[in-house]
């Protein structure tokens, strides 16, 4: 096998590699992506949650001054 040959042989080799790693980083990004989607939906769950929460009656009474007899 000449010099080229080899040369041209261990770029291919590396190139394989490379598009193997390439396939399994886009993976990994896709699922974060949809991890980070999810989240992005539950944090907009609890965010409403809150806020009807915070505007509930019985959270406004605790604002309130204490009656006089305490």
């Amino acid at each position: 096998m000449s010099e080229i040959e080899a040369r041209l042989e261990k770029l291919e080799t590396t190139i394989a590699y490379q598009d193997e790693t390439i396939e399994e980083l886009n993976k990994a990004v896709t699922d974060l992506w949809q991890q980070l989607e999810a989240l992005r939906r539950d944090m907009s769950k609890l965010t409403e949650q809150l806020r009807e929460v915070e505007g509930h009656p019985a959270l406004a009474a605790q604002d309130e001054p204490p009656p006089p007899h305490y």
